[in-house]
């Protein structure tokens, strides 16, 4: 009687494997965006807890969950609100149209930002004068 040295023998493989079926799963999440890796994560920590940490993980790991947010470079806090300027496309005269139009809309964007703080200055002040106006009346009641 002749025995296997290993008594387990895996079927013949069909050309599935479990890294093909992942890799599957990777690009039609990614096909469908973010919000399809979140909603797989939470769906993996409802039924199956170490599913969803180890999707959290990878998305971590592989920069998909903060990954877009970086290509964001201009700031957007306020009164320093800059315009990006491209680089030149190789055409002088767009690049000059560009430049000068880039110019002007961040001369019209600051002359907007301060006409919003004066509105906002002379509103506070008419809230203020008001205030104290009702404050300087004697009650009536």
């Amino acid at each position: 009687m002749n025995t296997p040295a290993y008594p387990y023998q895996p079927a013949a493989s069909s050309g599935v494997s479990v890294a093909g079926v992942l890799m599957q799963a990777r690009d039609w999440l990614d096909q469908r965006g973010k919000p399809a890796w979140i909603v797989a994560m939470i769906l993996g920590f409802v039924f199956v807890w170490p599913l969803g940490l180890a999707i959290l993980g990878y998305m971590i790991w592989s920069k998909r969950m903060f990954g877009s947010c970086h290509h964001r470079t201009h700031r957007t806090n306020g009164r320093s609100h800059r315009f990006h300027r491209a680089e030149s496309t190789g055409n002088a005269a767009f690049d000059a149209y560009r430049d000068e139009t880039l110019k002007r809309l961040e001369d019209e964007n600051r002359a907007f930002v301060d006409f919003l703080q004066k509105l906002r200055d002379a509103r506070d002040k008419a809230e203020f004068d008001q205030f104290m106006d009702e404050r300087k009346q004697p009650d009536a009641a």
